[in-house]
């Protein structure tokens, strides 16, 4: 039997056309790559730190991984891990990367055929009488006709529009992997510092505690002497004056002392509770090491997350310039459409779509031009151009920040450790007066104002010590934290928790974007950078 479809068969088109594709699709798919190709911007970078030259730091490049045990604090290495493990905004910025490596899914899609959509129909008809007339008496009028059809649409890269749509999500991919990395390291920061302002406050409290005992002590004096009729009612009232006023600086160090743990509870992904269960094991103000390791400000450009994240977030926008720039210029395709139909008086049989008695087939390229929108494309042009720029200028900003965080962190730990010396040559000295005031007053060679006064300065001096040990204590973990140390502790963990994870699985398919428990992850020695975007012409092997 001779048919339409037996015709086109035989009639040999298909195979060329085929072969014929076969020729063009490497030249199409690789075609041109309009737009510019991404080079990373100059970086301001001073050759040594401002404080190079002093005793206590060190220029050699060290590792920052656990940066925190250099305290020797258990305590801080347990709120450290807990923060790891539960901190909300950190499984934000994890459900990030995987939003952003589903987006980059979706790009190398574009890559390929867009449309591909199967179409069919099974349609009972049945003519009004005026259609029919004419018909033969006993013919059936009515009928059924089935149709089951293929369509489908490639518009081809000829000017790499989707290449670098995928250039341009694959950055933004690793940006999300950067900032995931400057979340956590500013995590653990945020955690060791708040832990030393806590650790400072439940000192200051103990100082005024202690001073109060001794100022009691001083009032009990004052009441035997005038009760004794050797001292005036002027001496107790004073006496009082101090004790009260040293009393009510508890108050509000306990207030600081409250919010502080509420402070640390949110970073540890709890809701406000009692925290003092957590701080067995240790006792005061973290004590930090003689030296800093700091390298030298080359190394932070290299190490820093939000400097690569800042590097990598202006990849993705370049690569949007050459997308806006592929509409300047014609966008080719293929098109095709391949179905059959069968009509039939009795009830429809899938099976006849498929005798082939009704095939339909159309190929051939197409093409699309704006040429009425050149200056709408080319405006578009610049505002991608113009995003670039301020991401680029971003950069460098990000660069100078990093410098003056490290160069911040590095003064107070230095004219800290300064500060903390010669406060306590002042304790010392304040703890002799003290004792010396006492005694003359007792000798009857100094009136009972030497002794207040000698009072009063003690508790400024312990009190200024406390303060100033707590910052050099924050001043190093600043400079730590400045440098990008810490990040690397995700190493093959998975980016979101796994209850987390085994939530959005039961929730949406995620296939292997989100693999199973015990999955691990592909380590992380290095921060991405944009030498690990593909700008081959073909799509990445995912």
């Amino acid at each position: 039997m001779f048919t339409r479809g037996s015709a086109w068969r035989k009639s040999g088109w298909p195979v060329l056309w085929l072969r014929r594709l076969a020729v063009l699709l490497p030249f199409c798919c690789a075609g041109c790559l309009v737009g510019p190709d991404f080079t990373s911007p100059s970086a301001p970078v001073a050759e040594k730190w401002l404080e190079a030259n002093e005793p206590s730091v060190d220029t050699r490049n060290q590792e920052y991984r656990d940066w925190w045990r250099v305290f020797h604090d258990p305590v801080l290495d347990r709120l450290i891990e807990i923060a790891y493990n539960q901190n909300l905004s950190l499984v934000s910025a994890g459900t990030q990367v995987l939003e952003a490596r589903a987006q980059l899914g979706v790009a190398i899609g574009e890559f390929y055929p867009q449309v591909q959509q199967g179409n069919g129909s099974v349609t009972y008809i049945r003519p009004s009488h005026a259609d029919t007339t004419g018909f033969p008496s006993g013919v059936t009028r009515n009928f059924w006709r089935d149709t089951l059809g293929l369509t489908a649409n490639w518009e081809l890269d000829f000017w790499g529009k989707f290449r670098r749509a995928i250039e341009s999500a694959d950055a933004s991919y690793l940006a999300s992997i950067a900032n995931y990395d400057y979340v956590l390291a500013t995590l653990l920061g945020n955690v060791a510092t708040t832990y030393i302002g806590i650790r400072t406050l439940q000192t200051q409290i103990e100082i005024a505690r202690d001073n109060i005992v001794k100022q009691k002590k001083a009032l009990a004096i004052a009441q035997a002497k005038f009760q004794g009729g050797t001292a005036t009612k002027l001496d107790v009232y004073q006496a009082e004056n101090v004790l009260a006023q040293t009393e009510s600086t508890i108050p509000q160090l306990t207030i600081q002392l409250n919010q502080g743990f509420n402070a640390l509870a949110v970073l540890l992904g709890m809701s406000p509770q009692p925290m003092e269960p957590l701080f067995t094991g240790s006792h005061g103000i973290p004590v930090p090491p003689s030296t800093v390791a700091v390298g030298i400000p080359a190394d932070l450009v290299r190490r820093r997350p939000d400097i690569r994240a800042a590097e990598l977030a202006a990849m993705a926008q370049s690569a949007q310039i050459g997308i806006a720039q592929s509409n300047l210029y014609p966008a080719f395709s293929l098109s095709g459409t391949f179905g059959t139909a069968a009509t039939n008086i009795r009830p429809s049989k899938l099976k006849r779509v498929f005798e082939g008695t009704g095939i339909t087939f159309a190929f051939g390229p197409t093409f699309q031009w704006n040429i009425l929108n050149y200056g709408q494309i080319t405006n578009q042009v610049r505002v991608e151009d113009a995003a670039l720029q301020t991401l680029l200028v971003n950069y460098q900003n990000t660069v100078l920040q990093a410098q003056q965080q490290v160069e911040n962190g590095l003064t107070s730990f230095l004219q800290g450790r300064e500060q903390v010396d010669l406060l306590r040559e002042s304790v010392a000295a304040a703890n002799a007066a003290l004792g010396l005031a006492f005694l003359q007053y007792n000798l009857g060679t100094r009136d009972f104002t030497t002794v207040l006064t000698a009072e009063q300065n003690l508790y400024t001096a312990e009190n200024d010590l406390a303060m100033a040990e707590g910052n050099v204590s924050a001043g190093l973990a600043s400079v730590y934290e400045a440098l990008g140390g810490g990040w690397q502790i995700r190493a093959d963990n998975e980016f979101v928790p796994a209850a987390t994870a085994e939530e959005m699985r039961t929730r949406t398919n995620w296939g292997e974007l989100l693999p199973p428990p015990g999955t691990p992850q592909p380590p992380a020695p290095e921060l991405p950078t944009p030498a690990d975007v593909s700008s081959s012409p073909r799509p990445p092997q995912w």
